[in-house]
């Protein structure tokens, strides 16, 4: 397994054993929206700010790799899906293991959402590919919701919880879910998952302080981390956001301190 462990310290600290993703693959399921039109310049600020990982689908990795700067590390998206689809919670495989292998991915990823009316093809999915990443010695991230007609909330903790330890049962070395809101329930996610926990970051906040928020309670509940996209590289100064961020998830800074960050 050094194969695999030598790829996770290129995306998780290797001090904190924590790490900051900023996922960018947006692209396929709204289309190029804020912060996403010129992938080099973003991909510059979000290195600028320290994150240890980006996140984008396979033909985004030329448009934003820079030839200069600091290393970040390279997670390669294998799943996609469009709003316009008659059903968007429907994610098809659109990449491979080996089609990252030769990108120079660190890691792959791959979206489940659970409750859908095609989950099983997804979990069949999820299933393919972590047997794919277990031969060639491939970090995977399962990005697992519950979204569909059964779902009343995906945030509630009994779905959430469920949805973290799928992945973890069916081989993802990190899990990303949604935040439930609370400590006391995100605790409960963390200690029923067995792999390390980031947190989504979701729809665009309203305040800063809302951010900082959220992830102090999945801190202190025991996350590994956050994977924040539209919060991050949307934000008007995204360098200093992302920076804030890692102060928070690898230097346990405050929200009041993560304020400062970005207020100077």
């Amino acid at each position: 397994m050094i194969g695999k462990m030598i790829r996770l310290e290129r995306i998780i600290d290797r001090n904190s054993h924590k790490t900051v993703i900023i996922p960018m693959d947006h692209g396929v399921t709204v289309g190029p929206i804020e912060g996403l039109a010129n992938m080099r310049t973003t991909v510059g600020k979000v290195v600028s700010g320290g994150a240890n990982a980006i996140l984008m689908h396979k033909g985004m990795v030329s448009a934003g790799h820079r030839g200069t700067g600091k290393d970040v590390g390279l997670i390669i998206h294998l799943s996609g899906g469009t709003l316009l689809s008659p059903d968007p919670n429907a994610k098809e495989l659109i990449c491979s293991v080996e089609e990252a292998i030769k990108l120079g991915a660190d890691a792959v990823s791959v979206h489940i959402n659970l409750g859908a009316e095609t989950d099983r093809q997804m979990l069949r999915q999820l299933g393919q590919v972590s047997e794919r990443c277990l031969q060639w010695q491939m970090p995977l991230v399962a990005m697992m919701y519950t979204r569909g007609p059964k779902i009343k909330s995906e945030f509630d903790v009994a779905n959430v919880k469920h949805a973290a330890r799928v992945g973890a049962e069916l081989g993802a070395d990190i899990v990303k879910v949604p935040y439930t809101g609370s400590i006391e329930s995100f605790t409960e996610v963390v200690q029923g998952c067995l792999v390390p926990v980031v947190i989504a970051g979701g729809e665009k906040m309203d305040s800063d302080e809302d951010i900082f928020k959220m992830v102090e309670g999945a801190l202190g509940a025991g996350a590994a981390g956050v994977s924040i996209g539209r919060n991050a590289f949307q934000h008007k100064k995204p360098e200093k956001i992302i920076q804030a961020l890692c102060k928070m998830v690898h230097n346990s800074a405050s929200v009041e301190e993560a304020i400062e960050i970005l207020q100077k």
